[in-house]
């Protein structure tokens, strides 16, 4: 618990209580489209159910009510399965949404607590930080070196800098807080805000489709227009043969149906958003549905050390006083000096900390001093953490005019500024090794005196006396080595990126046995290469020191010109730019600031690295579970499409053996196969051990299209031989028809089975865990059933009850125009070794 230093206590539970049942919930209501009206435009936008509709239509014409029913029935069923998609993306997006709305502090009743957004009223002291977002509008009645982003109203993207003096006390809700700390009154909610009245949503930011997106749309735009073509050429042939308008037109959309990919991009979306959701539950918030599509891809995660490698519970351990001149731990007896460099330290920390590292000085002053000088002094003024190394100045004062100026910082910050002679700013750097080599933090601090209220304009230009050093251990998380190792086994490259120095960096490093570990660059250093050093620097280097914003964002974009898919991880306000420029934002969900999280496309819930391993994973999983379902949906459509054109253009003897009523069943079964089965399929064996796939690469190459291609035209090879052969034997056209929708059920059924891996034999993947595929194959086998065997579905799709013999060859033929590639994937794993696969 933060401690509260100014007796400001706030709201009481009742005064709450009465203010929310007066004003209500801090919620901003938006007017949204009606979920009516979106439903019937998204539905419009559908090739598929506007076929349909056409088809449909066509039959009530001609006086073929019973098909046209059937039709209507269908666009229902298509329609409920679309939005039922729909809304399952939607739902898991909107419960993203939600899990990731932040929460504030607020002082009430003498005790600064958390609670969320929405609970928060009118009266309420609410207590804003540095990273975060401010929560509703208010007056401030204290403020450090507080600064304000404003843009989202003003669009002005410079800070402003508030406090409690009129004119400039006024903070507005969805401003982002730069710098500093304040406490201010609530004095609007909700939709009264500033931001509320504008009627500006926050959520409502247009995202840019991603490239796995466009190259998907690209492709379904493609078939369409190869299917209007078709389309065209097949209504042409067919009026020059009949001189029928409308009988020629329902042959033509019965292939144009049968061409239609209209699956694909629903299991795109389908894919993206409950992978989401699955990360969401593994306590992974993603923000942006392309992280989900990128993770497979990272090649390279830049790491925090504090509170990512290290567990962020900062204790002070160690002193050195330099009147003392000894190095101490904080659990022994400590003289005079030593009491008084703690206190130094505490006065040039935030009066109201946040900082693990000051609160920790607050909670030793605390400890060593009894009677508490804090509620005699107010801030009189402060010069914020700035500098290369930085360093920080607060100005106290009490009511008879008693100055204290302490500073604290980075040693070298401090040693710049010290009256300090060579021999003793010596003895003080070899003392800041021994400790940084122990792996401890350190922190320089300093005094002045300065009666003038002409304060200089840079704290640098204080002349400080040296006070000493404080120390602090951060001890490295228990898994963090093994976290390192899943991803060096997964081919991704682990840097540390910090702003510690690298003494601290190292010792650490050295402990969880980091690879070149006692190789590192500093920020200072990194900045000064030229362009090809930097390159080589940023590949070869796996430690970088003493960090600041220009230098992380000079590391991701040099990392990215070399190719590599980067992920960055950080949770603080000078982090932004790094987050924002990586291909994946990493923000940690406690620790991290709201300026972090809003520039981050991905959330760590629990502050835990490992869930990044569980998140690659699963973006592995879903890019390889969707290429499944798309190169199914592929193979499974050639055989649909041939057996459509090629006895109509051929002039076969049947020449309509499927019609728009049997494309449609097809797709209305196959249709949930791609999009619910594959994307419940679990990870392959040894995804982990893959290198990560390239982010530029297509899709498809062309040997995984042409795999799809050559499936699809053995199954249409085996479903036309099928159909010479009851031609041959001189069967009706019923029996044939039925005979050809038994091949490509039954070659339905053994694809799915088969191409659950490319590379495993389905011996292995039958013993994979996913309860759908019994559920979805019996459902198929069940419905085909009734089709062949209830004689009023038999009569209505002009079906014959056949024989057991025709059945059982039929069957035979559709699982031998599939079951070839197994012998296919049988050569691949004799010849090539996993790790050479799908590369």
């Amino acid at each position: 618990m933060i401690e509260n230093n100014f007796n400001i206590t706030g709201l009481t539970q009742n005064q709450v209580l009465e203010a929310r049942k007066k004003y209500g919930h801090n919620i901003l209501h938006f007017k949204k489209e009606s979920g009516f009206l979106y439903l019937v435009k998204n539905l419009i936008k559908e090739p598929m159910v506007i076929l349909l509709l056409v088809t449909s239509s066509i039959y009530f014409i001609t006086g073929n009510s019973g098909d046209g029913v059937f039709l209507a029935v269908a666009i229902v069923l298509v329609s409920a399965i679309s939005l039922y998609q729909d809304s399952r993306s939607r739902d898991a997006l909107e419960k993203l949404k939600i899990y990731t709305q932040p929460n504030c502090k607020v002082i009430r009743e003498g005790v600064i607590t958390e609670i969320k957004i929405e609970e928060l009223v009118i009266g309420d002291c609410m207590m804003v930080e540095e990273g975060t977002t401010i929560p509703a509008d208010g007056n401030i009645v204290h403020s450090n070196d507080f600064s304000v982003n404003e843009s989202i109203l003003t669009g002005e993207s410079f800070s402003v800098y508030k406090n409690q003096i009129e004119g400039t006390n006024s903070i507005y809700m969805g401003t982002m807080i730069a710098s500093g700390l304040a406490i201010a009154i609530v004095t609007h909610i909700g939709n009264e805000t500033k931001l509320g009245k504008i009627g500006k949503s926050l959520e409502d930011v247009l995202e840019e489709k991603t490239p796995l997106e466009v190259q998907i749309n690209n492709f379904v735009k493609k078939m369409v227009i190869v299917g209007v073509v078709i389309f065209l050429i097949v209504w042409v042939i067919n009026y020059f043969n009949s001189y029928n308008v409308l009988d020629s037109l329902l042959k033509a959309l019965t292939l144009a149906m049968s061409i239609l990919p209209e699956e694909i991009p629903v299991a795109f979306t389908t894919f993206m958003a409950m992978g989401a959701w699955r990360l969401m539950k593994m306590g992974v918030v993603v923000k942006q549905m392309k992280t989900v599509e990128t993770l497979g891809s990272a090649t390279v995660i830049c790491s925090d050390k504090t509170g990512t490698i290290t567990e962020n519970k900062m204790s002070l351990a160690k002193l050195y006083s330099f009147e003392s001149k000894r190095i101490i731990s904080t659990k022994e007896e400590i003289n005079k000096e030593e009491k008084e460099l703690i206190r130094t330290a505490m006065w040039a920390s935030e009066p109201i900390p946040f900082d693990p590292m000051e609160i920790a000085l607050h909670e030793n002053y605390n400890k060593f001093f009894t009677l508490d000088e804090r509620p005699l002094y107010k801030m009189y003024h402060e010069y914020p953490l700035d500098g290369k190394p930085p360093m920080m100045t607060h100005i106290f004062q009490d009511d008879a005019g008693n100055r204290i100026i302490a500073a604290k910082g980075a040693p070298e910050a401090l040693l710049n500024v010290s009256n300090l002679i060579p021999f003793e700013r010596k003895q003080i750097e070899e003392t800041i090794n021994i400790l940084a080599n122990d792996g401890y933090r350190v922190l320089g601090v300093g005094r002045t005196v300065f009666k003038s209220d002409n304060f200089p304009s840079k704290q640098q230009d204080f002349q400080f006396s040296f006070k000493g050093l404080v120390a602090f251990y951060d001890p490295p998380k228990q898994n963090i080595q093994s976290v390192f190792d899943d991803f060096n086994t997964a081919g991704i490259t682990v840097k540390i990126i910090t702003g510690d120095n690298a003494a601290t960096t190292r010792a650490i490093a050295k402990q969880i046995s980091f690879k070149d570990y006692d190789k590192s660059i500093s920020g200072d250093e990194l900045m000064n290469l030229s362009d090809s050093e930097l390159s080589k620097t940023v590949s070869e280097t796996q430690i970088f020191t003493r960090m600041f914003p220009e230098a992380k964002l000079k590391i991701i974009n040099a990392l990215k010109l070399n190719g590599e898919v980067v992920a960055m991880v950080g949770d603080g306000v000078n982090d932004g730019p790094a987050l924002k420029t990586a291909h994946i934002g990493i923000a940690m969900g406690k620790k991290g600031t709201e300026i972090a999280k809003d520039a981050a496309s991905l959330i760590l819930v629990d502050d835990d690295l490992s869930k990044m391993v569980d998140a690659v994973a699963m973006g592995r999983k879903i890019y390889t579970n969707l290429k499944k379902a798309i190169q199914y949906i592929i193979s499974i459509h050639i055989p649909i499409i041939l057996t459509v054109f090629i006895p109509l253009v051929l002039g076969w003897i049947y020449p309509n053996i499927l019609s728009p009523i049997h494309i449609i069943l097809l797709e209305l079964i196959m249709g949930p196969t791609c999009s619910i089965v594959y994307e419940n399929e679990p990870m392959e064996e040894d995804t982990m051990l893959q290198k990560p796939r390239p982010y530029s690469v297509a899709f498809f190459n062309w040997k995984e299209l042409t795999t799809s291609i050559i499936q699809g035209l053995m199954i249409t090879i085996g479903v036309l031989i099928m159909y010479q052969y009851a031609v041959a034997q001189g069967y009706n056209e019923a029996i044939t028809r039925t005979m050809v929708f038994i091949v490509l059920m039954s070659a339905n059924i053994f694809l799915t089975f088969v191409n659950r891996s490319f590379y495993y034999s389905v011996f292995t993947t039958i013993k994979y865990k996913n309860r759908l595929i019994p559920i979805v194959i019996g459902v198929t086998t069940f419905i085909t059933t009734l089709l062949l065997f209830v004689r009023p579905l038999n009569e209505f799709f002009q079906f014959e009850i056949l024989n057991a013999s025709l059945i059982v060859k039929s069957i035979g033929a559709g699982f031998v125009s599939v079951i070839w590639f197994e012998i296919v994937k049988w050569l691949k794993r004799k010849n090539r070794p996993l790790n050479e696969v799908l590369r």
